[in-house]
């Protein structure tokens, strides 16, 4: 049975996902993972930084595992399929940093509004660094790239920069869509999700 990991971003609650897969058949696996810590989600000794999150995630994977992932839980999808090809299958990102810098590509700076919001998140969130650019052209497993073009936090053009690195992806534009449109919109990318899955 193909298994679905949800990734949350740095909102860190799983229930950002919880629309989406509700609309996705039974027949399919469903984890839905938090990142203690992160938002308003209870602090976890150890879970402190992006390894440790990394390697809380990769305890979760299994055999036929689609990685589905908003935001900066696209760092970890990448990482994952990078370290865990065999289990990771496919990847599904929507509106992704993906281990890039997002700011060459006029992204706004997130870390204000997200202090204002969440000013119990560990303080190492909005100070860590990933880019794993040199790395992402050698993943080879098919990816559905989902972005909004009113999305101000990761705009369309990370989406298409992306799509030039990955090996196998399709990118697809939601009209409108804002930074949470994952979540807000969830029956419209429902269909595109299950039938990325299905191929």
């Amino acid at each position: 049975m193909t298994h679905l990991l949800f990734l949350p971003g740095a909102g860190g609650a799983a229930e950002f996902w919880h629309p989406l897969g509700k609309l996705l058949p039974d027949t399919y696996a469903k984890t839905y993972l938090n990142w203690p810590g992160l938002g308003h989600e209870a602090h976890r000794p150890g879970l402190d930084s992006l390894d440790a999150l990394t390697a809380y995630a990769a305890a979760r994977l299994q055999d036929d595992t689609v990685i589905v992932a908003q935001s900066m839980g696209g760092i970890f999808a990448l990482r994952l399929a990078l370290l865990y090809p065999q289990r990771v299958k496919k990847l599904v990102l929507t509106a992704a940093s993906g281990g890039i810098d997002v700011m060459r590509f006029g992204a706004s700076d997130w870390r204000p509004a997200y202090r204002a919001e969440y000013p119990n998140a560990a303080p190492w969130i909005t100070e860590a660094r990933a880019d794993h650019t040199a790395e992402i052209s050698s993943i080879a497993q098919p990816a559905l790239l989902l972005w909004g073009d009113a999305d101000t936090v990761s705009p369309v053009a990370v989406g298409r920069h992306l799509a030039g690195l990955l090996r196998d992806s399709r990118l697809q534009v939601i009209a409108g869509g804002t930074h949470a449109f994952a979540q807000d919109r969830a029956a419209e990318i429902a269909p595109l999700v299950e039938s990325f899955l299905k191929t």
